[in-house]
C-alpha cells in the first residue's frame, strides 16, 4: 500500500475502474495523494504488478461487512444429548424420543446416550435394545452417523438431520390455527 510498494512499474487502475497506464509507483502514489485516496497493490503476481487507486479504509469496511453478512446467514449445528437408561419406563422413553424427534425437525445433530451403571454392564444387550429402537422408530426422519458405539461405560449413538434438496429451508414445524372464543361462540377467520 502506498510507500511500501517496491515494484519499478505499476499497472494503475484508477478509482472508477479505468485503465491509468503503467508508470512508477511513486507517480501513482501522487496521483492517489492528489484525490485523498490510497494506492493499494492488488495482484502482486502480475507484470507488472497491479494497483488501484481506492479508498482503502472503505475497502476494509466493505470486506468486514459482507464477512459479517456471510457469517449471519450460516446454519450452526448444535449437537443436542438424550441420556437414556437401560431400565427405562415406556412413558419416559417415549418423551425423550419426542426430544430427539423434535431436535432433528429444528435441524440439529443429536446424541442419544445410555450409561451403564454397576451390574448393568453384564447386560448391554438391553441397553442396544433401546437405542435400536430408537433409530428404528425415528426412521427416515433421521440419518445415523455413528451406529451405536461403545465407550467406556457408556453406549452412544449420533443422529442427524435429512439432507435437504439445495435451496431449500428447513421446515419448521407448524402451529395448528387456534379458535378464539367471544361471547359463547367460534370465530374463524373469512
Amino acid at each position: 500500500m502506498n510507500e511500501r510498494i517496491r515494484a519499478r512499474e505499476i499497472r494503475v487502475i484508477g478509482p472508477d475502474g479505468e485503465q491509468l497506464g503503467i508508470m512508477t509507483p511513486q507517480d501513482a502514489t501522487r496521483k492517489a495523494r492528489e484525490q485523498s485516496l490510497d494506492l493499494v497493490e492488488i495482484s502482486a503476481t502480475a507484470v507488472p504488478p497491479v494497483c488501484r487507486i481506492m479508498d482503502y479504509g472503505k475497502f476494509l469496511y466493505e470486506q468486514e461487512k459482507k464477512e459479517r453478512a456471510a457469517k449471519k446467514n450460516q446454519k450452526q449445528i448444535v449437537l443436542k444429548e438424550v441420556k437414556f437408561s437401560v431400565n427405562v419406563d415406556e412413558h419416559d422413553y417415549v418423551t425423550k424420543r419426542n426430544h430427539v424427534l423434535r431436535f432433528l425437525g429444528e435441524g440439529d445433530k443429536v446424541k442419544a446416550s445410555l450409561r451403564f451403571r454397576g451390574r448393568e454392564m453384564a447386560h448391554q444387550n438391553l441397553g442396544r435394545k433401546v437405542l435400536e429402537r430408537l433409530i428404528n422408530e425415528v426412521g427416515d426422519k433421521g440419518i445415523v452417523e455413528f451406529r451405536p458405539r461403545m465407550e467406556g461405560n457408556t453406549v452412544h449413538v449420533i443422529l442427524a438431520p435429512p439432507r435437504q434438496a439445495p435451496g431449500s429451508a428447513p421446515k419448521k414445524p407448524e402451529k395448528p390455527p387456534q379458535h378464539h372464543a367471544a361471547g359463547g361462540q367460534t370465530q374463524t377467520g373469512s
